[in-house]
């Protein structure tokens, strides 16, 4: 079975298939770089099953449609299509990277980070995000700022209390987030990574406020991707947050003012050089999270680092290990 990590390049001639559904016989085109996932993700509006593809029992999702060797090749869609019925947000698409505590990173493995970099379907799909995205600019971004792509999810928020409205959403703020976010707006633009709607941040008071800083601009899920790797030596699909596609809308950001903030490494696994891991806030109601001061710490190490003229200089430590650059600072 291929494998992401596998260095070899993968035709991108169409591979024609044939599908009945419904007494009817359809067409579809993929690419050789496709994988089975993308197969399924195209027909889930008509049906849920896929009979005949192949002898027995149809492939893993990451497997890639150049080595099942099926061009020209007719199937059948059988069974009822998913419903468009709202959803328990615990059921949500693309939820499964919030509550999933499985987590891979790549800083350490650059030979599998540019595989992942390199590979066509990746590539192919940041291409495709890119064309598809569509960005509302809230407030205009300014000259010679760099730019903070900050997560949301379990990174300034609790996700939890506030899906369910167990709590309120301001006492869903991770501690500091206001603080955080006006200390460093003089020297970052801000964009927020965003899954659902932008009403929730003005509930939250980061849009609308009389607050000392204003966002940007908000990408929705239509900017993130599945892509497949493994961990600890099993099939791993995930999602990702690429940050080329923010930079080919803004070509005055790239690696060297940008930095992405999140409680997942997983999502810088196309830019693992820029990404700042935070530890999860989870639990929000509790004592403990409302003692929470990791916001302030960003905060005086992206202060810190504002000055340098490229980030990929800091590459050779890598945004990882700013809690210990943090340490070496003086006292403010």
């Amino acid at each position: 079975m291929a494998t992401v990590l596998e260095d070899e390049m993968i035709s991108e001639t169409k591979i024609p298939l044939t599908f009945k559904w419904s007494g009817r016989e359809y067409k579809v085109d993929l690419l050789g770089s496709d994988r089975v996932y993308d197969l399924k993700t195209s027909l889930m509006s008509l049906t849920k099953k896929i009979l005949g593809l192949v002898k027995g029992k149809l492939p893993p999702d990451q497997e890639r449609i150049a080595d099942l060797r099926i061009a020209g090749k007719s199937f059948t869609l059988i069974g009822t299509p998913e419903g468009d019925e709202i959803k328990d947000p615990s059921k949500l698409e693309f939820l499964p990277d919030v509550v999933n505590d499985l987590d891979v990173d790549f800083t350490d493995n650059p030979a599998a980070a540019a595989v992942y970099k390199n590979d066509q379907r990746n590539i192919r799909k940041v291409k495709e995000a890119t064309e598809k995205l569509q960005i509302n600019i809230i407030h205009p971004l300014r000259d010679g700022k760099r730019l903070l792509v900050l997560d949301i999810d379990y990174t300034i928020l609790d996700t939890k209390p506030l899906t369910s409205g167990s709590l309120p959403p301001a006492e869903c703020a991770r501690p500091g987030l206001h603080e955080f976010l006006e200390t460093i707006y003089p020297y970052y633009d801000i964009c927020i990574c965003w899954i659902w709607l932008e009403a929730k941040l003005v509930e939250l008071g980061m849009v609308g406020s009389t607050r000392n800083y204003q966002i940007s601009f908000v990408l929705d899920k239509t900017c993130m991707f599945t892509v497949f790797t493994e961990r600890n030596g099993q099939p791993y699909a995930h999602h990702v947050k690429a940050l080329q596609i923010i930079w080919n809308h803004f070509p005055q950001f790239s690696a060297k003012n940008t930095i992405h903030v999140d409680d997942l490494s997983r999502n810088f696994a196309l830019n693992p050089n820029e990404g700042l891991k935070i530890h999860a806030f989870k639990n929000a109601h509790t004592e403990q999270a409302q003692a929470d001061r990791e916001l302030p710490k960003v905060a005086r190490y992206m202060v810190h680092i504002a000055g340098v003229e490229d980030f990929r200089a800091l590459a050779s430590q890598g945004m990882r290990a700013w809690k210990h650059e943090l340490r070496r600072l003086p006292q403010s």
